[in-house]
């Protein structure tokens, strides 16, 4: 008996061709870590950066010029898409190194997601697909300077931003990690199940 599904099991064996895949789907599959550091001293808030344009972001974040361009003036938070064959706490780790300044640091998570959408700059990309690992944790706001990586890093209250000011569509991410966007503050919700 063979199955009429496809599984998300990519390889080119042909014992699962059957019911795998030999390649990502046409239109794409990201896998992303975010870090979302609230203030210990004023949970409400998270860090966030603007992107500094000069920085290598291709390098950092897997970032084109264009996405660049695009979200330079926009409110994002230390993240990344994972390295070939990393771990999504090892890229946690990279994240709070590379793009925050600090040491390795006790984080909750990840909460992971999946979500399948159309992008806005990609309209053609029907059907791309998101895996995301989210990690959560406090900071003392003294420890955290502003890395080249950044024209502005700040903890900023979600709940007084607008969609539009936040990049990469992050504004999902920060709530299911108990921020939204454009939310009075409250308690946080609870995170969704991991699945």
């Amino acid at each position: 008996m063979t199955t009429d599904r496809k599984f998300c099991r990519f390889s080119r064996s042909p014992t699962t061709a059957a019911f795998g895949m030999p390649e990502v789907p046409s239109d794409g599959l990201c896998l992303c870590a975010f870090v979302v550091l609230a203030s210990e001293a004023r949970p409400d808030r998270v860090l966030l950066g603007k992107i500094n344009p000069e920085a290598p972001w291709d390098h950092l974040a897997a970032l084109d010029p264009g996405r660049i361009a695009a979200w330079k003036d926009r409110w994002m938070l230390p993240s990344s898409h994972l390295l070939l064959l990393e771990d999504p706490h090892d890229s946690a780790v990279r994240i709070l190194r590379e793009l925050v300044g600090l040491p390795p640091r006790p984080l909750e998570g990840p909460i992971v997601t999946s979500e399948v959408y159309t992008p806005v700059r990609h309209p053609a990309a029907k059907r791309h697909w998101d895996l995301e690992f989210i990690f959560r944790g406090r900071v003392a706001e003294r420890e955290v300077g502003v890395p080249a990586a950044w024209s502005e890093l700040a903890f900023v209250d979600p709940g007084t931003l607008r969609s539009e000011e936040v990049a990469r569509a992050q504004e999902d991410i920060l709530g299911y990690a108990g921020h939204p966007v454009g939310a009075p503050a409250g308690p946080a919700p609870d995170p969704p199940r991991a699945g």
